[in-house]
């Protein structure tokens, strides 16, 4: 790694003592380089644009806005900015919403500190590091992907077009307005859909749904 253009790290972390070591860790690494700190999203989301890095460690268990929903609003303003989520929470929820919001990589606090700096160099140089018990879940979300398929193809047509405003965040009565039938109505193809896709909640139902239907 060239020392003379180092990588530039920031680091968005609510706990003092890991942006400390991770601080050191980044900048007693010959070619690479600790350019900010932050303790929440909000101050990097006012400071990290005065002085964009190559690569963001983000924390998910942030104050106020949480790390995801900051990946999202920074990749908005600048597309090609690489995120590696550093977090504790190994469950599928938090590991799908991170990718979809535009995380690069997905590490867990874990990890050992040279397989953290070779992440940062992978993902810089157009990789998607994972711990390997993130990378068995992702293998495992693929191969679970066909029999998801089946599931959706034997939804209706309506039931489709509930589950699409579901997604965008709708709520019943304003989905029943839209597509002008009766919330009771609306609630009943629910159950259905709930049946086909093998779900219990909401939520379940739209991570299935947006994971057979996000864009290639």
């Amino acid at each position: 790694m060239s020392t003379t253009n180092p990588i530039k790290v920031s680091i968005v972390e609510d706990d003092a003592g890991v942006r400390e070591t991770m601080s050191i860790l980044i900048n007693g690494t010959p070619g690479y380089r600790c350019i900010s700190t932050f303790p929440n999203a909000e101050v990097a989301l006012k400071r990290l644009p005065l002085d964009w890095p190559d690569v963001v460690l983000m924390d998910i268990n942030l104050p106020e806005i949480s790390g995801i929903e900051c990946v999202g609003k920074l990749k908005a303003v600048r597309p090609k900015l690489q995120v590696i989520m550093l977090t504790v929470y190994m469950d599928n929820a938090k590991i799908f919403d991170s990718l979809m919001a535009g995380a690069s990589g997905y590490l867990i606090k874990q990890t050992a500190p040279v397989q953290i700096i070779e992440a940062i160099a992978e993902v810089q140089k157009g990789g998607s590091p994972m711990s390997s018990q993130i990378a068995r879940k992702v293998v495992q979300y693929v191969q679970d992907m066909g029999k998801t398929s089946e599931q959706t193809a034997e939804l209706s047509g309506r039931e489709h077009e509930i589950l699409t405003h579901l997604a965008k965040g709708y709520q019943y009565k304003e989905i029943a307005d839209m597509l002008g039938i009766s919330v009771f109505t609306v609630r009943n193809h629910l159950r259905n859909i709930y049946e086909k896709l093998q779900v219990r909640s909401r939520t379940e139902a739209v991570v299935k749904f947006l994971g057979k239907n996000r864009p290639g």
